[in-house]
């Protein structure tokens, strides 16, 4: 038996959140009222302030895999010319 994973949209996590913060109610009582689990919850309150924006860590996570992939391609791009350089300098000897 697999279990599906359900993913969630940002919108729907920003109103988690923004409930979570608003509700009398505790954490774990919002998150089964929700139907998510309670870690999952505070993991959004990690990514998410009271008013819905995001935060200064989930800004900066963004970024750091944005550059991350950016990265990987460039040494990709590097390792080719370099190939490609070495080659060529066979072909003039």
């Amino acid at each position: 038996m697999s279990v599906t994973r359900r993913k969630y949209d940002a919108e729907f996590k920003k109103n988690a959140v923004k409930l979570s913060y608003a509700s009398p109610k505790t954490i774990k009582e919002v998150a089964d009222d929700l139907g998510v689990s309670e870690s999952m919850l505070y993991r959004w309150r990690q990514r998410y302030t009271a008013q819905g924006e995001k935060t200064q860590t989930a800004t900066l996570e963004e970024e750091l895999k944005v550059l991350r992939l950016e990265n990987a391609e460039l040494k990709m791009e590097r390792d080719m010319l370099k190939k490609a350089a070495a080659y060529f300098a066979k072909l003039q000897k």
